[in-house]
């Protein structure tokens, strides 16, 4: 049975939303996870295991089983998704591909059963207990506010992307070949048990999804069965299969993942061509032109090796103790892409920030620091051929929940501000979350201060206390 987890404050720096009344009823058992900042519920969601202890041991290592007997949390799971919310769902339209994959695993290949266009409960349900289909709900929190309220806590714990899929599978079927995956997994199981196994790596880490063949994995390095209330780890890479044991009426499962593409690999080609366009500005060997006719040779010469590799150890030594902002397009696309902050009411509506404009003598103080980045840029007028550098805030308070880890054809909007370089200072001060008066901004003029803070407060971004 897991350990009760009391509130830890907000040691990390982190805030905790406010919220107003709960806008739909919510089980008798919120008291099983604190939701009282992202440390705080990572750390319940993983009781009795320790947080220093899993990311010592486990973490991107090996496998994690956490095994309850607890009724209250085992009811709090299966209120998480269940065929009645299937049906609920169905009936205010939901799509093969995009909501919905019908699905089942035979003789080691994934057999798709979709139809097309819009999918219909009872369609599902026939499928689901004579094809004996595995029945798979993408991003379910677009539509469960406890789901948000869960992933929206674990984006600002990571500082990822949290997705989800429910895995409702009848009774001795399975609904995926063995595979492994490019996310960090957390499996919970909802309703029924499901027998789990798990193999070895091919791949530790993996980059991207595959399918293994049964002849290629091996013996499993775990077999279990999964209950209600129990919750399962593992690495991306980690092969895995999981089917519902003969006898029962069906297994429910909610997969959470995390870390696609946030891998010290993917931070270095994400900052480092705006880097080496910063140094190339100062260092005249970078803007040198290269040897004639070297793009046409088959092979890269023994000398042009040896250039590129002082360049790099140049660009490395630049690197080191730099204070100055990166560049980060993973910043914009986390942000971009992510949750909204759960509010239990309207979702558009955000914290008041005070009714009082900011003025020079005022007390501010940020608000939702874990739903904004800073960034810096070129400016994107078209008419600056200059290109001077800004400073961009983007911020996720206005995004659309609905569309969250759903490919769309219209590419979504990012919401924030940008700001000149010399303001990168004052920026500073108010995202070291402490309130401070906006006259103490270091900024030139007492006009530039009040602009920033009132572009701030506009957005949300700042309290007036």
């Amino acid at each position: 049975m897991p350990k009760k987890v009391q509130p830890t404050g907000d040691e990390n720096g982190e805030e905790s939303v406010p919220c107003k009344r709960v806008k739909e009823e919510l089980p008798d058992t919120l008291s099983v996870l604190n939701f009282d900042s992202p440390s705080s519920f990572f750390e319940s969601l993983i009781s009795p295991i320790k947080v220093e202890t899993f990311f010592k041991e486990f973490w991107e290592q090996k496998p994690l089983l956490i095994q309850r007997d607890d009724p209250v949390l085992a009811k709090y799971y299966q209120s998480l998704f269940s065929l009645s919310d299937l049906k609920s769902l169905c009936k205010k339209g939901v799509y093969y591909g995009r909501d919905v994959n019908v699905c089942r695993s035979i003789s080691g290949k994934k057999k798709v059963l979709n139809k097309d266009g819009r999918a219909h409960f009872l369609q599902l349900r026939k499928d689901f207990d004579q094809k004996r289909a595995t029945i798979q709900f993408h991003q379910p929190q677009r539509y469960k506010d406890e789901l948000w309220r869960i992933q929206e806590k674990l984006e600002c714990y990571f500082g990822s992307l949290v997705g989800s899929n429910v895995y409702m599978t009848p009774a001795g079927s399975q609904g995926l070949p063995p595979h492994y995956d490019d996310v960090e997994v957390f499996i919970l199981q909802l309703e029924g048990t499901k027998h789990w196994r798990l193999y070895s790596p091919t791949v530790p880490l993996a980059h991207e999804y595959s399918v293994e063949s049964e002849d290629r994995i091996g013996t499993p390095t775990h077999d279990f069965l999964l209950k209600p209330g129990d919750l399962l780890y593992f690495p991306r890479g980690t092969i895995h299969q999981a089917e519902t044991p003969s006898g029962l009426a069906y297994s429910i499962h909610l997969t959470i993942s995390t870390y696609q593409n946030n891998s010290w690999g993917d931070c270095l080609l994400d900052s480092i061509s705006g880097f080496v366009f910063d140094i190339a500005k100062e260092d005249v060997t970078l803007r040198s032109g290269m040897p004639r006719r070297m793009l046409l040779n088959v092979e890269t010469p023994a000398d042009v090796t040896r250039k590129l590799s002082g360049f790099l150890r140049t660009l490395a030594d630049q690197l080191e103790g730099r204070e100055e902002l990166l560049s980060s397009d993973m910043k914009k696309d986390f942000i971009k892409h992510r949750l909204p902050p759960f509010f239990e009411g309207n979702e558009t509506e955000t914290t008041d920030p005070g009714k009082e404009l900011p003025r020079l003598d005022n007390i501010i103080r940020l608000q939702f620091k874990d739903h904004t980045v800073l960034t810096v840029g070129p400016d994107k007028n078209p008419f600056d051929e200059a290109q001077q550098k800004m400073v961009y805030i983007y911020h996720s308070l206005k995004n659309v929940r609905q569309t969250h880890m759903i490919g769309e054809e219209e590419e979504s909007e990012i919401f924030g501000l940008r700001f000149p370089l010399s303001h990168v200072d004052a920026l500073k001060q108010i995202w070291c979350g402490l309130p401070i008066r906006v006259k103490d901004l270091k900024l030139d003029t007492d006009e530039e201060k009040e602009n920033l803070a009132l572009s701030l407060w506009s957005e949300s971004l700042i309290q007036v206390l």
